[in-house]
């Protein structure tokens, strides 16, 4: 299995970076990230600072790569955080030298396109949080989600393992950020379906995953990829973004995973909440819930194709919906099919 550090946890009034590796949105909408910064200051006493590409859209690649290693280096920062995802993160990559974070190693936290710095992270032995973004999390219209806080407490605050809670209501309606006075306004919130269990026996692992439409890329490329001995003793973690992927390409990419071997490798596969509107998908509850059952249909039957038991738990509360659980990546979770229960170690 492979080691992890152990990473710090932070205290109040620690300093924070705030970074966009991906998408530059910060530059469009900069009332969304005012907010995120002012709840990250209000809510968890914690001191954002900005670097110079954090709000400017399409920064060279080059650009961003030094505004991420510097976040790093900074002994001053406690913690990084992404203001939000994108597209390209995988291109910058290359410009990063690993050396700069195994010497200064420290929680990151980020998800949809940060994908690639989680697993880039996660090839050095360095755990990270998937979860927690700027403009989509902590600047939530209205307030932000009390499940969402307690799991992004538990990520910087808390030590020890705390039993995965499973929201009763979910929202994947969005407000348009075009509009200030949406942050003010409250999003519809639709009862949740609960957990989706398949697989009765009690596993335990270390976290390795991240969002698919990345992952499409990422093994595509190959070449940031951990090695299959690397991945024994893992626990497979999926979601889908708002682009909301047919469901072949899920089938595809687990289809992959399972002609490398790695299902043999996998203790278990948690799929979070799958996002099923979008503003140019403005998808009603029937089609929502139809899209939802299918994708479950499709991972279920390709993940049984090359493994017959460990436990598959789908419908869980992360990724691209709200409320959202932080999820420690290179950290251990039980998975207790018995009492069907979840627990995450940050």
């Amino acid at each position: 299995m492979k080691q992890f550090i152990k990473l710090p946890k932070l205290s109040k009034d620690d300093q924070v970076a705030v970074i966009s590796p991906s998408a530059g949105l910060p530059a469009i909408f900069p009332w969304v990230q005012d907010l995120g910064l002012e709840r990250l200051r209000n809510i968890f006493g914690l001191t954002p600072i900005e670097y110079p590409t954090t709000r400017t859209m399409n920064a060279p690649l080059k650009d961003r790569a030094r505004d991420i290693m510097a976040a790093f280096a900074d002994p001053k920062n406690k913690a990084v955080f992404t203001s939000i995802g994108g597209l390209d993160q995988i291109k910058l990559l290359k410009y990063l030298d690993p050396q700069v974070f195994l010497d200064n190693p420290k929680p990151f936290f980020g998800y949809s396109d940060n994908t690639h710095l989680h697993n880039f992270l996660w090839n050095l032995g360095i755990p990270s949080y998937y979860g927690a973004a700027i403009m989509t999390q902590l600047a939530f219209q209205g307030q932000m989600n009390d499940m969402t806080i307690n799991s992004l407490n538990h990520a910087l605050f808390d030590e020890g393992e705390f039993e995965l809670e499973i929201s009763e209501q979910y929202s994947d309606i969005g407000l348009n950020w075009s509009n200030k006075e949406n942050l003010s306004k409250t999003r519809k919130m639709e009862p949740n379906d609960g957990l989706f269990w398949d697989g009765g026996i009690n596993v335990e692992g270390i976290l390795w995953g991240g969002c698919l439409d990345s992952m499409v890329v990422q093994t595509a490329a190959e070449r940031f990829l951990p090695k299959t001995q690397d991945l024994e003793g893992t626990v497979l973690f999926i979601e889908t973004s708002e682009d909301m992927p047919e469901h072949w390409i899920v089938e595809y990419v687990l289809t992959g995973f399972g002609e490398r071997g790695w299902f043999d490798k996998f203790q278990a596969v948690l799929v979070g909440r799958p996002k099923a509107w979008e503003f140019d998908k403005q998808n009603d509850t029937k089609t929502k819930a139809e899209y939802r059952q299918q994708q479950r249909k499709t991972v279920l039957k390709t993940v049984r194709e090359y493994n017959k038991s460990i436990p598959v738990v789908q419908n869980l509360d992360f990724g691209h919906t709200d409320p959202q659980v932080v999820l420690p990546n290179g950290g251990k979770v039980k998975i207790n099919s018995t009492d069907k229960k979840i627990s995450l170690n940050y």
